[in-house]
């Protein structure tokens, strides 16, 4: 009945009426996501009469009421076919702001229809495979990153930027065509990280380091949700650059991972955005040139490295998630450099790791990450080295038992999903120079066997990578203990007692002649030809 009645007004009715019936419809189905088959041609018809309110001359309040309620009705399916045109595309796209040539956005009152109309054509596109194609044909992703240029430095209509990034985001998910020409065509990395530079505020210091100001409040919710879209689309534009780049790209990943190590710095409004902004730099710095990550550290300034900086001892190694409040005021220092960035991303991977579910989208990211880091870049992997790995002290309990990052690591070593159990063995024996021996001390060959069976490294040696000869240092406690170490569960086991010690001499008689008799049963059967066989 509510689209019966919205529908017999849109169609006769006045601006003022129309637009009463579909605040009202709007606000009863705000929250509505599944719809009755039996109105369905009802819907149809609306969002057509719709449109056809929007092509007149009816008051802003008004078409902001209509393209709510498209919006609404555009989560269905089912309707979209009939009212996806060419001629209902482009009318969107006129509202939206995306035919105009103007330069300027200057008029406020028009922002609220921009960004209704950025919404349903969001809904459109990721519901429509027509519209898909439209999008294709209309020349789409080129109109948004006009629209992008126009919102430049603009805060105050970040509302715009945020949706104008996430119709980009669908567009280059679901056309991978489109990504090359975000990429190349339309100049989308620099567009798109200089988005990122505005959300985050950031003042460069120097080529790739910017200011970090500690003490400075969280992103607002709108900073966040707009890097959150821009870190989205620059994942699928970017998704095959970690095999594939020009050397004059260097300079412009080598600027993205140094805005994205800024953003790994700040922290959102709530923590669980704070998460989401973190796992999507995540994403999107594994798609960086390996060598471009080198900006992830950077040297200690002269102000850090006169306060005292956080050393490797003052932070907790074995809680790891502990280090947050540590990170608040001071640099994370190591030969000289900091390490704020690394850190992050080591907490950032035990928290994935404590929560115990989706390991595959959650965890492996992060973990290939900063595998491929430890593997590239000396500085990183001698950090990692020393928080995950540290020498080792006590070694009474098996290396998968205990609450360490070591611990919960070698634990996924036998994880039953296959990939993570790679990438994290991966991680551990990379810290380890790929030295099996170095590997065996930390884990037990139980829980390497997988790893090193894939490796053909079964009977010792090490990769095939080359890392520096200073060796590992083992404390006096490892060496004393290290005899009695089991090999295969990796900690100390007390010698087993001798039975034969609290035996009388009677007793051992009688198992030594016992012994005997069985290795005389035993050489008399084998002299014993088995009949069945021929001898020829």
């Amino acid at each position: 009945m509510d689209e019966e009645r919205a529908l017999g007004i849109v169609r006769a009715g006045e601006a003022g009426a129309i637009e009463r019936v579909l605040r009202d419809y709007s606000d009863k189905h705000r929250a509505t996501f599944k719809f009755e088959s039996t109105d369905e041609d009802k819907r149809k018809k609306l969002c057509e009469g719709i449109f056809k309110v929007l092509v007149k001359d009816v008051p802003t309040t008004c078409q902001v009421s209509c393209l709510e309620v498209l919006r609404i009705l555009s989560r269905d399916k089912r309707i979209l076919v009939p009212v996806t045109s060419k001629e209902n595309m482009q009318i969107l796209l006129r509202l939206a702001k995306l035919n105009e040539s103007d330069d300027s956005l200057d008029k406020v009152s028009e922002f609220p229809v921009i960004v209704e109309s950025l919404k349903c054509l969001c809904n459109i596109v990721f519901n429509s495979q027509m519209a898909q194609q439209l999008s294709l044909e209309l020349n789409l992703a080129a109109k948004l990153c006009n629209l992008l240029r126009k919102c430049k430095d603009r805060k105050f209509i970040s509302d715009i930027k945020c949706f104008d990034l996430r119709l980009l985001f669908l567009l280059s998910l679901l056309h991978t065509d489109i990504r090359s020409q975000l990429r190349y065509e339309l100049q989308g990395l620099p567009l798109l990280t200089q988005v990122l530079e505005s959300a985050f505020s950031i003042k460069w210091t120097d080529e790739y380091e910017s200011a970090i100001d500690r003490n400075g409040p969280p992103l607002s919710p709108q900073e966040t949700d707009c890097a959150i879209e821009a870190l989205k689309a620059l994942f699928n534009m970017t998704v095959d650059s970690w095999k594939v780049h020009k050397e004059s790209d260097s300079h412009q990943f080598r600027v993205m991972a140094a805005v994205l190590r800024h953003c790994l710095l700040i922290v959102g409004p709530t923590e669980d955005k704070t998460e989401e902004l973190h796992s999507n730099a995540v994403n999107l710095l594994s798609n960086v040139p390996v060598s471009c990550l080198d900006v992830l550290v950077c040297p200690l300034t002269h102000e850090e490295t006169a306060q005292e900086a956080t050393t490797l001892d003052e932070l907790p190694s074995d809680k790891t998630a502990e280090t947050e409040p540590a990170l608040k005021n001071s640099p994370v220092a190591y030969n000289g450099m900091n390490m704020e960035a690394i850190q992050v991303l080591l907490s950032f991977m035990e928290k994935r790791i404590d929560k115990g579910s989706s390991y595959r989208e959650g965890l492996t990211p992060v973990l290939s990450l900063l595998t491929e880091c430890s593997r590239a870049h000396r500085n990183i992997r001698k950090f990692l080295k020393d928080k995950v790995l540290p020498p080792l002290r006590d070694v009474t309990n098996r290396p998968e038992v205990g609450s360490t990052v070591r611990n919960k690591l070698v634990r996924l070593m036998t994880h039953v999903d296959l990939g993570v159990k790679q990438i994290a063995a991966e991680f551990l024996f990379v810290l380890c120079k790929e030295r099996v021996d170095s590997l065996l001390k930390y884990t037990g060959y139980g829980n390497a066997a997988g790893l090193l069976a894939a490796r053909g490294l079964l009977a010792g040696g090490r990769g095939d990578n080359w890392y520096s000869e200073d060796e590992d240092t083992d404390t006096e406690e490892y060496k004393n203990a290290k005899p009695n170490i089991n090999l295969i569960t990796g900690h100390l086991e007390e010698p087993m007692p001798n039975p034969i010690d609290e035996m009388t001499e009677e007793q051992k008689e009688y198992e030594a002649m016992k012994l005997v008799n069985m290795l005389d049963k035993l050489s008399r059967r084998a002299d014993v030809k088995d009949p069945h066989q021929d001898g020829g």
